[in-house]
């Protein structure tokens, strides 16, 4: 069985890969398509509505069953933000330095008990059928004051999980606990279910 992966981040593509492939299924992106895809407006006031939005224009383009995922993170001293404005919190084109710089500005005299946040992912998958499979997941930490590691992307080297920063802590480290993991977890468990069922 194949399916479409409907974003263009390496990142991500490759931990949906990491979890389908035990499933027998093909995993393709906009990368082996002829044509890109028409751009989506994220018009959606949450994670999961964004999501639907890339997932369906993604099914109707290609005809297969297709997956997208929107994600971000949420700060407890900043009402929520930058929420579904994550990759663009520093404005257009998206910059991660200037984003992680904004941020750090925003909670400069902000004590560390104080920087409270976590990270969401929203998962949908639309079917050619119209049927839906929809995940969640989250991770609870704080926000650092300063850098910490390199690995990761976006705001992983400012956000302090239980087992470290994630710009400091290993892929399958980061896997275990993170927000896309938990998500993609349950994912896994309800599109086994679902295809059993087809």
């Amino acid at each position: 069985m194949k399916f479409f992966i409907a974003s263009k981040n390496k990142h991500k593509i490759a931990e949906f890969v990491r979890i389908l492939k035990p499933m027998n299924i093909d995993v393709i992106s906009e990368a082996d398509l002829d044509t890109p895809l028409s751009e989506v407006e994220e018009t959606g006031v949450t994670f999961a509505e964004n999501a639907f939005l890339k997932a369906q224009m993604a099914m109707k383009e290609t005809g297969l069953p297709s997956i997208a995922d929107d994600s971000g993170l949420c700060v407890d001293y900043l009402d929520g933000a930058p929420g579904i404005y994550s990759a663009r919190f520093a404005g257009e084109p998206t910059d991660n330095k200037k984003n992680n710089e904004k941020l750090l500005t925003l909670l400069k005299d902000v004590p560390f008990e104080n920087r409270g946040a976590h990270f969401c992912s929203s998962i949908v998958c639309v079917f050619p059928n119209n049927d839906k499979i929809t995940a969640e997941g989250k991770c609870f930490g704080k926000i650092a004051t300063e850098y910490i590691g390199n690995n990761g992307f976006g705001y992983d080297p400012l956000f302090i999980s239980s087992l470290g920063s994630f710009g400091e802590i290993t892929d399958e480290q980061k896997d275990s606990i993170s927000h896309r993991g938990v998500a993609l977890k349950e994912f896994a468990e309800k599109l086994s279910v679902y295809l059993k069922e087809v």
